[in-house]
């Protein structure tokens, strides 16, 4: 039985950037209209068997209940804390059970917990949050379709999906504690508090996997310096200071600002930086998350093994090349 996973975020695009800055709020009937779209694509790519995680509104179940459609639902094994701890521990469950594909409501931080529990199984990760730089805008009935062929073998992993990198947090053993999907940033600040950025006054340092002009979030920055993409395997590492650069760049929804940047240098997998501030935060995603004490330190390693992610428009290109979806 062709079986997925949902991990339907119901706190992404709800947090302070809603008063800091402009962000929209992405309510839940929403995303509970999107999985019902989801669920038809799924269906009609033969899917049969949904594993979500369960959550306070119970937005894949009331989803369900909406749409005539074949497959089965059942709840990962789990008692939701509404945390992102909810997103690493639903990844892990499905993976255990056999799972051939996790689709993704969130925005960065969820697909970043999502990918820090899913072992090997590709993720279709579908912008419902506030920064969505790793997940797609896409339409769900397309998202149900691409990741169903790709579930169901349809089309192979390696001709269907890519490599995503990631940039890991390594403690003082040089042992993996952490990881980022888009960017990791050095706050001088020693206080977690509210854990999304909406400032760079406290930032040092920036760490990207990824970076486009057309970007949001502190990817932004690079992005008026550099594209990378993610297939390219590469990173970039910014120093912010007083230097020749200024750029200015959307931080967050409707919030524009301008740093100073000291220095760059491009990343290739392995290259591990020794961050020398103690104490200090790093911000993971855009939310400020590892506190290192003072006399603590941490390095940061740009890996090329990050997450395997269902590329959409490629896997719809292979089924119309070969029909499988014209009889």
């Amino acid at each position: 039985m062709i079986t997925v996973g949902i991990i339907a975020n119901p706190i992404s695009g709800k947090d302070i950037r809603r008063l800091v800055a402009h962000g929209s709020v992405f309510d839940n009937q929403e995303k509970v209209r999107i999985v019902r779209r989801l669920l038809v694509g799924l269906a009609w790519a033969g899917v049969k068997r949904v594993i979500f995680m369960p959550d306070y509104y119970a937005i894949v179940q009331r989803a369900h209940k909406g749409i005539d459609t074949p497959i089965d639902i059942e709840s990962a094994p789990m008692c939701a804390e509404n945390t992102q701890d909810d997103s690493t521990k639903a990844a892990r469950l499905m993976a255990e059970a056999g799972v051939s594909c996790i689709f993704v409501l969130g925005g960065d931080g969820t697909s970043r917990a999502v990918a820090k529990g899913k072992a090997k199984i590709p993720i279709l990760p579908i912008s419902t949050g506030t920064n969505n730089v790793f997940p797609f805008m896409i339409e769900a009935t397309i998202a149900g379709l691409a990741g169903g062929i790709i579930a169901s073998g349809q089309i192979s992993l390696e001709d269907g999906c890519f490599r995503s990198p990631s940039i890991e947090i390594l403690d003082e053993e040089d042992s993996v504690f952490d990881i980022a999907l888009v960017d990791a940033a050095v706050h001088t600040d020693t206080f977690i508090g509210s854990k999304a950025i909406w400032s760079l006054d406290q930032v040092s340092q920036i760490f990207l996997t990824r970076c486009r002009p057309d970007s949001i979030g502190l990817s932004a920055i690079g992005g008026q310096l550099h594209t990378i993409n993610p297939e390219d395997q590469q990173g970039l590492h910014l120093l912010l200071g007083e230097g020749e650069k200024r750029v200015t760049a959307p931080i967050a929804p409707g919030l524009m600002q301008t740093v100073a940047v000291a220095g760059e240098a491009r990343l290739q997998p392995g290259d591990t930086i020794f961050i020398n501030e103690s104490p200090c935060i790093i911000a993971l995603d855009g939310e400020r998350e590892v506190e290192v004490r003072r006399g603590k330190h941490v390095s940061i390693r740009f890996s090329s093994d990050g997450p395997l992610v269902v590329d959409v428009p490629k896997v719809m290109t292979l089924a119309q090349q070969a029909k499988l979806l014209v009889q």
